[in-house]
C-alpha cells in the first residue's frame, strides 16, 4: 500500500496558503505533490530533510506533480533544483513532465549540466566537440559578416564622398596625415634600420663564405623594397596609429558620441571613418619609401664595417639589382596596406562595447586583426606579382 506523509507546510497570513509539499512512496521511487502558494520571502521546504526522511532504503526516481498549487515564483523552481541535486547524488532522476514547463527552464539556468546529461557526455565524449565546432563555426561567420557589411559601409561613404567632395573634412584629413605620417617617422625609422641590419648580418654570415659579400646589397635592396618596407612601415603603424583610431573611436561610442552625430544626420563613417582612411592611404607609402632607404642604409652600414664593402660599390649593386617595377611593387603594396589597417582598426572601434573593458579588447582586436589582413595581403600579392612576373 503506498504510504502518505506531509513533509513540509507553513501558511501565510490571511488567505494565502503557504508552500506545501506532500510525500507518496512508491516502491524505489517517490511522487512529491506540491502544492499551495510559493514565495521568495516565505516559507520553502527543505529538499535536503524531504528525501532524506523519505528516500531511506534506496531512491532511484522522483515524480514532481502539482496538488492545488497556487500562485509560484522561483521559489518553487529553487525548491525542484534542490531537490533534483539531492537525487543526483542517490544516482536517481526527477521527472518534471507533470509541471509548467518553465520551471523546467529555469532549472536548466541555475543547473547549466544536470545530473540526467552528466551520463550522456561521458558516454558521448563527441558531442562537446561537436557542439564547440559548430559555435566556432557560427562566431565565424557571423564575425566575416560583420566585416562584409562594415566593408559595405565604407564602399558606400566613399562614393559619397566622390560624389560631394565638400563633405570631407579638409582639416581633419590634414590632421590624421601629420599624426600617422611626421609623427611616425621616427619609430618607423628606426625600427627598419634595425631590419636592414639584421638582414645584412644574417646575409653576410653566409655570402662571406663563398666570396660574394657584393650579393648583400641584392638581398638587401629587393628584400627592402619589395617586402620588408611596405609590410613593416604598416605593422608599425599598425600598433601605433590603428590601436589609437580603435581606442578613439571606441571611447566615442562608450561616451554616445556617435549616437549623437546619427542623431543629428551626420554620417559617422564619412565623418569619421573617411579621413582617418584617407590618411593611412596617402601617407604609407611615403613612409615606405623612407623605411627602403633607411634600410638600405642598415645594410650599407654593415657591408662598410663588416664585409669592408665600399658604399660606393654597394650603391652600384642596389642599383643594378633594383628596378623600378620593384619600388612600385611595395608602393601598390603599402596602398593596400594602408586601408587594410583602417579598415580593421576603424571596424573594431565603432563595434567596440560600451564599457571600458570593451574598448581596451577592441583596441587589442585592431592590432592583431590589422597584422592578420597585414600578412594575408602581402601573401596574395606575392602570389600575383610572381604570376604576372612584376
Amino acid at each position: 500500500m503506498a504510504e502518505n506523509r506531509r513533509a513540509g507546510e507553513a501558511q501565510g497570513d490571511g488567505d494565502d496558503a503557504g508552500a506545501v509539499v506532500r510525500v507518496e512512496r512508491t516502491g524505489d521511487g517517490l511522487v512529491l505533490w506540491v502544492g499551495g502558494d510559493w514565495r521568495l520571502r516565505r516559507f520553502r521546504p527543505d529538499a535536503a530533510a524531504v528525501v532524506r526522511e523519505a528516500g531511506e532504503g534506496g531512491l532511484r526516481r522522483v515524480t514532481v506533480r502539482p496538488d492545488s498549487l497556487g500562485f509560484w515564483d522561483s521559489s518553487l523552481a529553487l525548491f525542484l533544483w534542490e531537490v533534483r541535486r539531492q537525487v543526483a547524488d542517490r544516482c536517481g532522476e526527477v521527472d518534471l513532465s507533470r509541471m509548467p514547463s518553465v520551471i523546467d527552464t529555469w532549472i536548466r539556468h541555475l543547473d547549466p549540466e544536470p545530473a540526467d546529461e552528466a551520463g550522456s557526455k561521458a558516454d558521448g565524449w563527441h558531442f562537446p566537440v561537436l557542439t564547440w565546432i559548430g559555435l566556432k563555426s557560427a562566431r565565424v561567420v557571423e564575425r566575416a559578416r560583420e566585416m562584409l557589411a562594415f566593408l559595405g559601409e565604407c564602399a558606400l561613404a566613399a562614393a559619397e564622398v566622390l560624389r560631394h567632395p565638400g563633405r570631407l573634412r579638409r582639416g581633419e584629413v590634414i590632421a590624421q596625415m601629420r599624426r600617422a605620417g611626421a609623427e611616425a617617422l621616427g619609430i618607423v625609422g628606426l625600427i627598419t634600420f634595425l631590419v636592414g641590419v639584421i638582414l645584412a648580418f644574417v646575409a653576410a654570415m653566409q655570402l662571406r663564405q663563398f666570396g660574394a659579400d657584393i650579393y648583400v646589397a641584392d638581398l638587401i635592396g629587393l628584400a627592402m623594397f619589395r617586402e620588408m618596407g611596405a609590410m613593416m612601415a604598416a605593422i608599425v603603424l599598425a600598433g601605433r596609429t590603428g590601436a589609437a583610431y580603435a581606442a578613439e573611436l571606441g571611447n566615442m561610442r562608450l561616451n554616445e558620441e556617435i549616437d549623437a552625430l546619427e542623431t543629428f544626420g551626420v554620417s559617422s563613417m564619412q565623418f569619421l571613418v573617411m579621413p582617418r582612411m584617407l590618411a593611412l592611404i596617402v601617407m604609407l607609402p611615403m613612409l615606405t619609401l623612407y623605411a627602403d632607404f633607411l634600410g638600405s642604409l642598415g645594410g650599407l652600414i654593415v657591408s662598410k664595417v663588416v664585409l669592408q664593402v665600399p658604399a660606393s660599390a654597394f650603391v652600384r649593386q642596389i642599383e643594378g639589382a633594383v628596378q623600378l617595377k620593384d619600388v612600385f611593387a611595395g608602393l601598390i603594396k603599402s596602398v593596400f596596406f594602408g586601408m587594410v589597417v583602417a579598415y580593421a582598426s576603424c571596424m573594431k572601434g565603432m563595434r567596440a562595447e560600451r564599457s571600458a573593458v570593451g574598448v581596451g579588447e577592441a583596441t587589442t582586436a585592431a592590432v592583431v586583426l590589422s597584422i592578420l589582413l597585414i600578412i594575408i595581403a602581402d601573401a596574395m600579392f606575392t602570389v600575383l606579382f610572381s604570376v604576372i612576373r612584376f
